[in-house]
């Protein structure tokens, strides 16, 4: 259960304001609220959420048990550089309607987003990829209903500040895991 409410937790923080949340915010805004893009963005959440949490299973038994912890470090690394580097961009001014458009766009997104890469770390780091996976996908999910439901919170500019606040905490734990393993602290 410790990998699911950790993953669950890791997912809300960084995946807030993230470049999918971005687009389905800016979506809702141009379009209004369709419920297809709401079931679509949550379809594609659980879909790249259970993919990293698959892939995972196929990258554990690679890693000794005493390098796990270490893949975990460089997982937490990964999606603090990604919140801290990589910004949501501008909402195109013609949105298209189309929703297979908006599938490939949120899965393009998502594989390499810090949510994923915390699934995927957390998934093959504990042991867990079904207690992470389902952490990961229900974050997602969330995720993707709040930037719906709410897409003025989602492009708010606290948001994108938040969001480099959670990356440079992502950051930090990473450095306090591996410092932790290594005997340092």
């Amino acid at each position: 259960m410790p990998a699911f409410y950790l993953t669950l937790i890791a997912v809300l923080l960084s995946g807030w304001r993230a470049r999918d949340q971005a687009d389905i915010a800016g979506l809702t805004r141009a379009q209004g609220q369709r419920p297809a893009v709401l079931v679509v963005a949550i379809l594609v959440s659980i879909a790249t959420a259970a993919l990293a949490a698959y892939a995972a299973t196929l990258f554990r038994p690679l890693l000794p048990p005493p390098a796990r912890i270490w893949f975990v470090a460089i997982a937490l690394g990964l999606a603090g550089a990604e919140s801290l580097a990589i910004a949501p961009r501008k909402v195109p001014s013609e949105p298209t309607r189309s929703l297979g458009a908006l599938a490939l766009l949120l899965l393009a997104h998502q594989v390499t987003d810090a949510p994923r890469f915390i699934t995927f770390g957390l998934a093959a780091g504990m042991a867990a990829p079904l207690a992470s996976g389902l952490g990961g996908a229900i974050g997602g999910a969330v995720l993707a209903g709040a930037a719906w439901a709410f897409p003025q919170f989602a492009m708010s500019p606290g948001a994108r500040h938040a969001r480099r606040a959670v990356g440079a905490l992502l950051l930090v734990a990473a450095i306090i895991v591996a410092f932790r393993e290594s005997g340092i602290l």
